[in-house]
């Protein structure tokens, strides 16, 4: 027995020097791990700044919304957790296949987007099955709304879910907590501006995952907001004038190049991008031949036709081949000398025997361009066309822009392969051939022909905007 007194001592000192052990001398140790299961550092987004209009319209803001995310630690089967989910509300095999690829970008703690957008009959759904359902979360959160639609969306764009592209390209830790980007438009454009900067919440969960309290919390940087050039009532009216009619208009400031007006028609709602657009419905409008996701205004190329008549006035003039009070004749045709081709005047008959610059401009008469335009020769054309900004970007601050097209014998012969043939001067004298414009680079060219000559930088966004995000 005294044997066994000392074996139940020793056990008893051993447990005691262990339990002492675990309590003291490895508490900082075992304290941490234990905090590692229960508390997690999670990423807080910022607020998207807000877009406004020149008269404080608001043309793109935030509304309150709910989105269903999975928090893969805290569920033992995903598999089954999808599949239940899928026979309790409408998720489609695209929307899991975005979860699966976002799923690979983040770590297991963090909640991955399933659902951007819930109904108030499907929080119910999950609600009423939440104890069959660990580690699903339904989140209250802002969401992107496009209060105009399609009436300003090829000038705002869109922002619309993070693609890996697009993830490889950005600061990932201050997108921790971002579902969505700017894509095109403003919202791309600008989108260092509008993001903000990311916060977090260090938080404690129960053993499901969901968060008992939050313990610490850095707020985020909400983003900068932006006031535009552009005046709602001005595209408004434009947009109506087109009506049905495919086109674009763009109306411009002459002295400073602020934006007043971008339409480009047919238009698309940019809220169908919000949260990610389905397949279905990306391809109707891919497909619909009016190609309402094209924008005319930046990217459609064009003859600029009778449009380009006044600059070639002004050439005529700057150059000596014509003056005021020189006229020509207007049978309602032209020829060059040793030709057999005829060049039609669009007034049959024409404008009579004595059409000076002022009535040919009045009258667009084709015949005195034709002749006006082989008196300069495409050599002193194209050069005095692109002190105008014909043949390149304006600059504009907005993404996606295309340069028209100014043809020169160099152009032809570099681009074709060819020679500058006499006829091909001709046509240049009434904007057809070869030429081509975006109907924001001829704006930008009319607004400087309009002050005199002074280059004008076309923007969107109110420089004062950009002032106040710097001294912030």
């Amino acid at each position: 027995t005294e044997y066994s007194n000392v074996r139940v001592a020793g056990a008893t000192g051993l447990l005691l020097w262990r339990l002492l052990d675990l309590q003291v001398g490895q508490h900082d140790q075992l304290r941490a791990l234990s905090d590692r299961n229960r508390v997690h550092l999670r990423p807080v987004a910022p607020t998207r700044g807000l877009i406004f209009d020149r008269d404080g319209r608001l043309l793109a803001r935030n509304e309150p919304g709910f989105s269903l995310t999975l928090v893969r630690e805290s569920i033992p089967d995903i598999d089954a957790t999808l599949a239940l989910l899928t026979r309790l509300i409408d998720i489609g095999d695209e929307e899991i296949e975005q979860f699966h690829q976002q799923s690979k970008r983040q770590r297991n703690f963090e909640p991955v987007p399933l659902r951007a957008r819930l109904s108030e009959k499907e929080i119910a759904i999950l609600a009423a099955n939440r104890p069959q359902l660990p580690g699903v979360e339904v989140q209250a959160k802002l969401q992107r709304d496009y209060p105009e639609g399609p009436l300003v969306a090829h000038v705002l764009g869109y922002v619309g879910r993070i693609s890996e592209a697009e993830i490889n390209e950005l600061d990932r830790v201050n997108y921790l907590a971002t579902n969505t980007i700017g894509k095109v438009g403003v919202e791309r454009q600008y989108e260092s501006i509008l993001h903000g900067e990311v916060g977090y919440e260090q938080v404690e969960t129960d053993v499901r995952g969901r968060v008992i309290s939050v313990l610490e919390r850095t707020d985020p940087i909400p983003g900068h907001d932006l006031n535009l050039t552009l005046d709602l009532a001005v595209q408004r009216a434009a947009t109506e004038a087109l009506g049905d009619w495919r086109g674009a208009v763009v109306a411009l400031d002459v002295h400073s190049g602020a934006l007043i007006a971008l339409v480009s028609a047919p238009a698309f709602d940019a809220n169908w991008f919000v949260g990610g657009i389905s397949r279905t419905r990306y391809a109707s409008l891919r497909d619909d031949p009016n190609l309402p996701l094209f924008n005319r205004a930046l990217r459609g190329r064009y003859p600029p036709g009778s449009t380009v008549k006044p600059f070639l006035g002004l050439a005529g003039l700057a150059s000596g081949a014509v003056t005021p009070a020189t006229r020509m004749n207007d049978p309602g045709w032209y020829q060059l000398p040793n030709q057999e081709r005829v060049y039609r005047d669009w007034k049959r008959g024409g404008h009579g025997r004595s059409v000076d610059l002022r009535q040919a401009i009045v009258e667009s008469c084709d015949t005195y361009y034709y002749e006006l335009a082989v008196r300069l020769g495409i050599d002193r054309i194209a050069p005095f066309l692109a002190d105008f900004g014909f043949g390149r970007r304006t600059g504009i601050d907005l993404p996606g822009e295309r340069a028209g097209i100014l043809p020169s014998r160099e152009w032809k012969r570099t681009q074709l392969g060819a020679p500058w043939y006499p006829g091909e001067t001709v046509i240049v004298g009434i904007g057809q051939g070869y030429t081509t414009v975006t109907p924001l680079q001829l704006a930008a060219a009319t607004a400087m022909l309009a002050n005199g000559g002074r280059p004008v930088q076309p923007h969107v966004v109110r420089p004062t905007a950009l002032v106040e995000w710097w001294a912030s």
